[in-house]
């Protein structure tokens, strides 16, 4: 059974930056676009940045475009999100996600897959 295992939140300064990785373990043959979406509190999820199986194509969303970048390794089924330029409204919990068709979208319906979710804070 594949789990979504999320790793790197914490806690940053604005202006600061962070890395959170997403690993698709029990299979390796994924072909999946994979996304990072946040939850704020009291707010309704966000979509973040997605990003297609081989990693030729991105998405980003307006909200952090500029400042947040994806990636992905195809051989170890994993993505991350480099988060620079921090600023406190950042401050959320970050799900990684796998999708269950087509490429990196943008819609949270879009995803079948959930991680556990991991906490960001950043302070100003």
């Amino acid at each position: 059974q594949v789990q979504l295992v999320e790793s790197g939140g914490g806690s940053a300064q604005a202006g600061g930056s962070l890395k959170l990785s997403c690993v698709a373990s029990g299979r390796t043959d994924r072909r999946y676009a994979m996304a990072w979406f946040r939850q704020r509190s009291g707010k309704e999820r966000e979509f973040v940045a997605a990003i297609g199986w081989s990693g030729a194509s991105t998405r980003i969303g307006d909200s952090v475009k500029g400042r947040f970048t994806i990636s992905r390794v195809t051989a170890t089924n994993t993505i991350t999100l480099h988060m620079d330029f921090l600023e406190p409204e950042d401050t959320a919990v970050y799900y990684c996600a796998e999708a269950c068709r087509g490429g990196p979208s943008g819609g949270s319906e879009d995803y079948a897959l959930w991680g556990q979710g991991t906490q960001v804070t950043v302070s100003s």
